[in-house]
């Protein structure tokens, strides 16, 4: 009798999310166990609790996912597990905290469809503003974004956390090779002037570029935006926009609501959880496989 495909998933919130449990078991996985409140130093008994409890063969139905809310600690869990394995007992591991990575990875690919396909240029050397960058997606999608060649500058309320946030983007996920920058809220009106690019990446239901900002912005040519909840993040766009032009832009910018992103982005993150079952060798999956998968599923589906 074959075993039976077992996802662990640990998480350091109090739950594990439904959202990720659903896409899991969607995805073949037949069962998909929480680990919830889970500390990294926690991590490697996990996994090789995991790993001994199985014949090497058998390990091939075996995963991990990681959660939780915070992107470094995802990704330094994801270290861990990595380092935890003895081979020839060693499982494939997937970070995707609050689905950032691969939200990130949905909301960049789209934007890259959108500059090649509308205005003949690619990412590498734009201007982009991640509004509201701070949190998860702000921070996968600007790495994401600057590995690809894009100058990017996150920006927040406070400049001071935004310069925390840059500058551990920049070195911690960007391992040095790339340099993220800052900026505060209320200078945003003057860096719309030099903007190709806008990633709204904020909390739901605030308005972060308003339909007069994105009228002062001459070469603005894509504006993406993760909030599906009114009012929308950027002004002239709704969840439902998918390369739409935006009403009142003098560059003849277009946008990418909530609804489109969220489909590559499930896409991208199913696409992974299968990969974890077909793969003959393990795999250690983060923001930068998400971003692969997003563009091969957006080049399947122009």
């Amino acid at each position: 009798m074959e075993k039976p495909f077992i996802l662990h998933m640990l998480t350091t919130a109090k739950n594990l999310s439904p959202f990720d449990v659903n896409m899991a078991m969607d995805a073949g996985w037949v069962s998909a166990v929480p680990y919830i409140n889970v500390e990294p130093s926690e991590v490697q008994g996990l996994v090789q609790d995991a790993i001994f409890s199985r014949s090497a063969k058998n390990l091939k139905r075996t995963g991990i996912f990681i959660g939780g809310r915070d992107t470094k600690q995802a990704m330094d869990m994801l270290k861990i597990a990595k380092r935890s394995m003895v081979p020839p007992f060693e499982v494939s591991v997937f970070a995707d905290p609050s689905g950032a990575f691969t939200t990130a990875a949905g909301m960049v690919a789209a934007v890259e469809r959108e500059l090649i396909g509308k205005f003949n240029t690619k990412l590498e050397g734009k201007n982009i503003l991640a509004l509201g960058g701070t949190g998860p997606v702000g921070q996968a999608a600007a790495v994401i974004a600057a590995r690809a060649g894009a100058h990017v500058r996150i920006i927040g309320r406070q400049l001071d956390r935004a310069q925390g946030v840059a500058d551990m983007c920049s070195n911690e996920f960007g391992e040095g090779q790339i340099t993220i920058t800052a900026g505060a809220d209320a200078d945003k009106a003057e860096y719309i002037k030099t903007a190709d690019v806008v990633f709204a990446t904020g909390a739901a239901g605030i308005e972060l570029l308003s339909a007069q900002l994105i009228a002062s912005a001459p070469q603005l040519k894509v504006a993406a935006d993760v909030n599906a909840v009114p009012p929308a993040g950027i002004a002239g766009v709704d969840a439902f926009h998918n390369g739409t032009p935006i009403e009142g832009s003098i560059s003849g910018a277009v946008g990418i609501g909530a609804l489109a992103i969220g489909n590559v982005k499930y896409q991208a993150q199913n696409l992974l959880l299968k990969k974890m079952i077909s793969t003959e060798k393990p795999v250690y999956l983060h923001f930068e496989h998400a971003f692969e998968v997003a563009r091969e599923y957006i080049k399947a589906h122009p």
